[in-house]
């Protein structure tokens, strides 16, 4: 029998990302998985959780549901708490009730940014804004209300071809203006929608193990450093036509509502030492996401 997998948040580009591998069948051939967008479930609404899961009867859960503005989240809390812990209460609930597992995917803004070496799994969250805020409280929730059959996986810096992300914003700005500047004294680690949801797939199938886990694609850069190399790539596979100067900016010189962590480089070798997990480097998922892109436009 397949082992039915639900993936929550499938309006999100991580959501969007795991569905176009199921479809392209680049998934186990023993995963039944269903892609559910907020239409289809509403991870705040308890009653619509059971009745949805309670149809589907899920081995395992994806829950790829995040609110994950950060700036406005300072001003939008409650939207943020609902979404970010709520709604993996209500999850951890139900797989508490109703048996399974469940996989829930967590950020690098649960630290303060003060490291000055990579985050281990185990290191002492401390965010500094609502957004980081809201989702260590999901993270307490799950642990609280589910502490064997759950696992968070923590990323940082996604993108994709899908939604909103860095990459698409830089790629629009480098083809529309002369010049751009970029932070560059905020450290962290860039991650792909492919790279993360193949490790998901790969935790559902038959790797499952409780406990909290960091992935990224490896690699330490700034925002600035992470622009050049998005410059570079969409130059040479032709999707931007002209180079222009990217400045290097502090922080101070571009201030948000929220608060950035300066490191959030998180260390990832417990996740590679217990799974089967992508073995490319940022630069070559960066690569695969711009090529996506390009076959798109």
């Amino acid at each position: 029998m397949p082992r039915k997998i639900v993936v929550t948040g499938g309006n999100g580009q991580l959501g969007k990302t795991l569905s176009a591998l199921c479809e392209a069948g680049a998934k186990p051939a023993v995963l039944d998985v269903a892609v559910l967008d907020r239409q289809q479930l509403d991870i705040t609404d308890s009653i619509a959780i059971a009745s949805v899961l309670g149809s589907l009867k899920p081995e395992c859960i994806i829950n790829a549901v995040a609110y994950t503005q950060v700036d406005k989240a300072e001003s939008d809390s409650e939207r943020a708490f609902a979404i970010n812990e709520t709604g993996v209460a209500n999850l951890a609930s139900w797989v508490a009730a109703n048996g399974g597992t469940l996989l829930h995917v967590s950020t690098d803004f649960v630290f303060d940014g003060k490291a000055t070496r990579p985050y281990t799994a185990d290191a002492a969250a401390m965010p500094m804004g609502i957004y980081g805020r809201s989702k260590l409280a999901g993270e307490q929730q799950l642990r609280r209300l589910l502490p064997i059959n759950s696992a968070i996986v923590r990323t940082s810096w996604l993108y994709s071809e899908y939604g909103n992300n860095f990459v698409k914003t830089m790629l629009r700005l480098m083809s529309e203006r002369d010049e751009i500047g970029v932070v560059n004294d905020q450290v962290g680690s860039p991650t792909s929608t492919h790279s993360l949801a193949a490790l998901l797939l790969t935790m559902a199938h038959r790797q499952f193990q409780s406990g909290i886990f960091h992935w990224t694609d490896g690699g330490a850069v700034s925002w600035y450093e992470f622009a050049l190399q998005i410059q570079r790539e969409g130059l040479q596979q032709g999707l931007l036509t002209r180079k222009i100067p990217v400045r290097p900016l502090t922080t101070a010189e571009y201030p948000t509502p929220a608060r950035r962590p300066a490191y959030s480089v998180m260390d990832r070798r417990r996740t590679l030492s217990r799974f089967s997990c992508p073995r490319t480097s940022w630069e070559q998922e960066l690569a695969r996401v711009i090529t996506g892109l390009k076959q798109q436009n």
